[in-house]
């Protein structure tokens, strides 16, 4: 039997191990030694211990850029993936158009990784990770605007420290994951529904979740909600073809902490559950931090015109052509049952007088799955192969930005791997996206009251939606309940 100062002795010895763990898990000072002159030299020395961390990495759509197309309506058995890396969208339209896919020299600025700048990139190469994009958190890490590297413009004015970077990662923060989700679109909250950079330091009044608590809020990260696993995070995208799992308010607010249990009329909102999505009366109004796109017509690209700004955001750019704005707007409303329907490049236009759905979510009112979700409305137009009738895959980045010739971005587009022919002759179509809102939940106080939906209130076109009327007087969904499986003999 040991001694009592034996073993003594092995517990302080087992507290400091496990103390010096601890410590290396969230200072790596003394294991992260510069110099470094590019994101690949940091990640090779992450790689020394985070090897399985870099192959979790890369099995992930964020990765990727493409996944099995589970999320979209008839394709959820396809073997074949999609996504950013291949699909289209009524933004920036494609990002592997151009010779060799040059577009992607801009568009990888938010890849997950370094280098990928033309279409043969090495995705088995681990060193090409991004370590630091989702866990630095000092040093002012900023990846570069073209190049799909670390800003070394800014390394060199001494503004960004890569050293400092490396040596301060730690848990994802709310600014690591916006550095792309705010910024998608070309800028700060262009693209996501209230998602942008005012939520790193957000008042409980626009945001109860990610609000810090000195200010009221929960102050919750992310990753709290959007859980991860190997480094697949939950979550899916309303445009977006994979998801690895989804995120759902009953995920927190259920059983012992279930809505509304304080509330005198819990009865009334409890019964709106089976119709009603949280995000419906929890969400009243769509990017109330600053204002976001709502439009963007391709078709006025090199005209000579004189735009006011709208919420002091340009309203023309004559290589990107006219947009509109809205802030702290009513959304849309639209039933969903999880599943989307998505325009995939190559896809035929029957009728082009009316406008292409790119993305929009699939449910109505007979469908027992679906509820009615709050979504913003992007409206575009975008050029459609006259002979072939698709939606055209042309390079805009080193060409239609630089030239302002839609035959020669036409033409361009079409020398790509993933890109479609062109035909020689093309006309502009009008195109729609409803992109779900989910962010951005207010406080219970100001959530929905009966009066702003009901009573003659407008917010809600119920006739569109698929009722009589107002629910409250024509009453509500009659739903058939689903036809019982008799178990074979």
């Amino acid at each position: 039997m040991k001694s009592t100062k034996g073993m003594v002795g092995m517990l302080a010895a087992a507290l400091v191990l496990v103390s010096f763990q601890a410590f290396a898990a969230t200072d790596h000072t003394e294991f992260v030694k510069g110099p470094f002159t590019k994101g690949q030299d940091v990640t090779k020395v992450c790689l020394e211990c985070h090897e399985q961390q870099a192959a979790d990495v890369m099995k992930t759509t964020h990765w990727k850029w493409e996944g099995t197309p589970n999320h979209i309506k008839g394709m959820e058995k396809s073997t074949k993936e999609f996504g950013k890396k291949n699909m289209i969208n009524n933004f920036c339209t494609t990002v592997f158009n151009g010779p060799e896919g040059v577009t992607h020299e801009s568009c990888a600025k938010c890849h997950a990784g370094y280098g990928w700048t033309k279409t043969g990139f090495d995705f088995s190469d681990k060193t090409r990770v991004d370590c630091l994009v989702c866990h630095a958190q000092k040093g002012n890490y900023a990846r570069a605007g073209v190049g799909a590297d670390v800003d070394t413009k800014a390394m060199a004015k001494g503004s960004m420290n890569l050293e400092l970077a490396a040596q301060s990662v730690g848990t994802p923060s709310i600014k690591n994951c916006g550095s792309c989700h705010f910024y998608g679109g070309g800028g700060d909250a262009v693209k996501s529904p209230s998602m942008d950079s005012t939520l790193e330091n957000a008042p409980k009044s626009q945001d109860v979740h990610m609000a810090k608590k000195e200010k009221g809020g929960l102050g919750i990260l992310c990753q709290d909600c959007h859980k991860t696993k190997n480094h697949k995070i939950a979550g899916a995208s309303s445009t977006m073809a994979h998801y690895d799992a989804r995120v759902n308010c009953e995920d927190c607010h259920s059983g012992a902490k279930a809505p509304h249990q304080k509330s005198k009329n819990k009865a009334i909102l409890n019964n709106h559950l089976s119709a009603v999505a949280c995000q419906t009366c929890h969400i009243p109004t769509v990017s109330r931090g600053q204002a976001t796109k709502v439009m963007w017509h391709w078709s006025d690209v090199g005209k000579k015109l004189v735009a006011e700004e709208q919420f002091d955001k340009e309203t023309f750019a004559k290589h990107k052509g006219t947009f509109k704005w809205n802030m702290n707007f009513v959304p849309a409303y639209a039933w969903s049952n999880g599943q989307i329907q998505r325009y995939m490049v190559g896809d035929k236009i029957k009728d082009a007088s009316k406008p292409v759905a790119m993305a929009i979510p699939v449910g109505d009112i007979k469908d027992k799955t679906a509820k009615i979700y709050p979504y913003k409305r992007f409206d575009g137009d975008q050029p459609m192969d006259s002979k072939f009738k698709y939606l055209s895959t042309f390079q805009q980045y080193k060409e239609l930005w630089v030239n302002l010739d839609w035959e020669k971005a036409l033409v361009n587009g079409a020398k790509s791997a993933e890109a479609l022919p062109y035909s020689g002759k093309y006309q502009f179509v009008k195109t729609y996206s409803l992109m779900a809102v989910q962010h951005e939940v207010a406080p219970k106080e100001d959530a929905l009251q009966c009066g702003e939906c009901h009573m003659g209130a407008n917010r809600l076109d119920w006739k569109a939606l698929g009722y009589k009327g107002d629910p409250m007087q024509f009453g509500g969904r009659k739903v058939a309940p689903a036809a019982k499986k008799t178990k074979k003999k």
